[in-house]
């Protein structure tokens, strides 16, 4: 998906490389050019952007109407301007997009982060994590809109002495560790990975 070379030249420095592949792993998608529109917490369908031409039209058409999220951070698109005109083609630039999408998903992690505490035990980290990633894909956290919300400042997860291996590799305690936050989805969900209805759009005016 990204490799550590752009991860070391385009992602937020206060993110470790390990929570930065965690992250896009989980909250992410491979392809520069994706979108994901949900209106109303249905899933809209439409056609594929096969430039980032393309891409700016549909972003265009649809941030104010309905969430909009792009490329492989599925970074939201539009938060807090209504004005379409100052949307670019730059969230479909990889380098770009990980750069703006790894540094707002920081500024959850300090939202997170400061809710806990400022823990220095790295053995919570792995829940952290888990709370901040799903927390960018519903927009919430403890009732907090996270991307709106101000940044608290602060430490970022817990930076110093983290290693690959503190995030574990048995996730069999994902529902525990998780379960507080994960209660949060009677709230709007803005880009929720689960089921949902989906409308496809991509045959109106004849596309196929």
């Amino acid at each position: 998906m990204i490799d550590q070379a752009m991860i070391e030249k385009c992602s937020d420095p206060s993110l470790t490389p390990a929570i930065v592949e965690q992250f896009v792993s989980s909250a992410g998608a491979d392809d520069p050019l994706t979108l994901t529109i949900k209106s109303d917490g249905r899933l809209l369908l439409i056609p594929k952007p096969r430039t980032p031409d393309e891409g700016l039209a549909a972003l265009r058409e649809y941030v104010g109407r309905a969430g909009v999220r792009v490329g492989i951070t599925q970074i939201p698109a539009g938060i807090g301007t209504t004005d379409v005109s100052k949307l670019d083609r730059s969230l479909f630039d990889a380098c770009t997009n990980l750069k703006e999408g790894t540094a707002l998903f920081a500024k959850v992690a300090r939202i997170v982060t400061h809710w806990y505490g400022s823990p220095t035990n790295k053995d919570i980290l792995p829940q952290m994590v888990d709370d901040a990633i799903y927390a960018w894909k519903t927009g919430y956290f403890e009732g907090t809109e996270v991307f709106l919300a101000a940044d608290p400042g602060g430490e970022t997860f817990l930076r110093e002495g983290f290693r690959p291996k503190d995030l574990g590799g048995d996730r069999s305690s994902d529902t525990e560790a998780s379960g507080r936050v994960k209660q949060e989805a009677s709230q709007p969900d803005a880009n929720s990975g689960s089921a949902e209805m989906r409308i496809d759009l991509t045959r109106i005016g004849g596309q196929k």
